[in-house]
């Protein structure tokens, strides 16, 4: 008797060690919306809230202190009532913790200006696997394999693509539906399309080891040698320029410039004259939009 207690005790807390793969803080940001039943985005941010974080997503074991820190802030353009009809923006972030720092580092940072969902309040949040049940769980489902998929590739070589392979479903699911942002489209080239198909694209392999190179060879090892850490980093850089040129203007090379900018420009600002200024030059050549920015890194 005693026997079978320990091992239910030991069954309950094992079970309790783990947890979902999402820590995900969610905003609905509905400013621009005036004279309208505001107690509907509340009661929608904390559907999201619950979708997000209370969901399996895979089947790995996380504990709760590596849950990965992710934040989604929609903004509401247009409302209407009637319909139930939402038109907003969103932006996804997600992080990861570097190894023996108390740094964070930023793996996504993406702009989505094509979301539409109809949604009243207390609606059921449901999701079904290969089935385009609605546009807002689609758009909820496909971000948050996108962000276990860029912690994956941060973790191991090209450990994200059974997660990306999920979110390339998704958009072939919804591929039928009304809503935008799901199919190729020459006036947006930076959606949800855009994005997963750069992921899974042969061209941008080399840029998805370097993804793994700059955060396990590179962020990890800068309590250990800073020096050669950074070297690492530089060292790759050539990736971006060779993956831009395959692909100029690609989403995915835009979307890791976008998260790493300052990152990229203080890693650099410590380094060597020679560094500062191959580094200089290849972002420069990258994203010249940016040369402002990374001329910082002379100083």
């Amino acid at each position: 008797m005693k026997y079978n207690i320990i091992i239910i005790i030991f069954l309950f807390v094992s079970g309790s060690l783990f947890t979902q793969e999402l820590n995900c803080k969610v905003e609905v940001k509905s400013d621009q919306i005036e004279g309208s039943n505001k107690a509907v985005f509340t009661a929608l941010q904390n559907s999201i809230t619950e979708f997000m974080n209370t969901r399996r997503w895979t089947e790995m074991n996380f504990n709760a202190q590596e849950r990965i820190v992710c934040n989604m802030t929609f903004i509401v353009k247009s409302y209407d009532e009637a319909a139930n009809r939402m038109n907003m923006e969103l932006t996804v972030q997600s992080s990861r913790p570097v190894y023996n720092s108390g740094y964070n580092s930023t793996l996504l940072n993406f702009r989505d200006t094509e979301i539409e969902i109809d949604y009243k309040e207390f609606d059921q949040l449901e999701l079904v696997e290969n089935t385009f049940v609605s546009n807002l769980t689609a758009v909820l489902a496909y971000y948050a394999y996108i962000i276990i998929g860029y912690d994956m590739d941060s973790y191991s070589r090209l450990g994200g693509t059974p997660f990306f392979q999920a979110a390339e479903n998704i958009v072939l699911s919804a591929q039928s539906s009304e809503f935008k942002g799901w199919r190729a489209e020459l006036a947006n080239s930076k959606n949800r399309y855009a994005l997963v198909n750069n992921l899974m694209d042969e061209a941008f392999k080399k840029y998805r080891n370097y993804f793994y190179e700059y955060h396990r060879l590179g962020l990890d090892e800068m309590s250990a040698n800073v020096t050669n850490a950074r070297a690492r980093i530089a060292e790759g850089l050539p990736v971006l320029r060779e993956a831009n040129r395959a692909r100029p203007s690609a989403v995915v090379i835009n979307t890791f410039l976008d998260s790493k900018k300052d990152e990229l420009i203080n890693i650099f600002s410590e380094a060597t004259t020679e560094e500062k200024q191959r580094a200089v030059e290849i972002l420069s050549d990258v994203s010249p939009t940016r040369s402002a920015e990374w001329e910082k890194i002379m100083k």
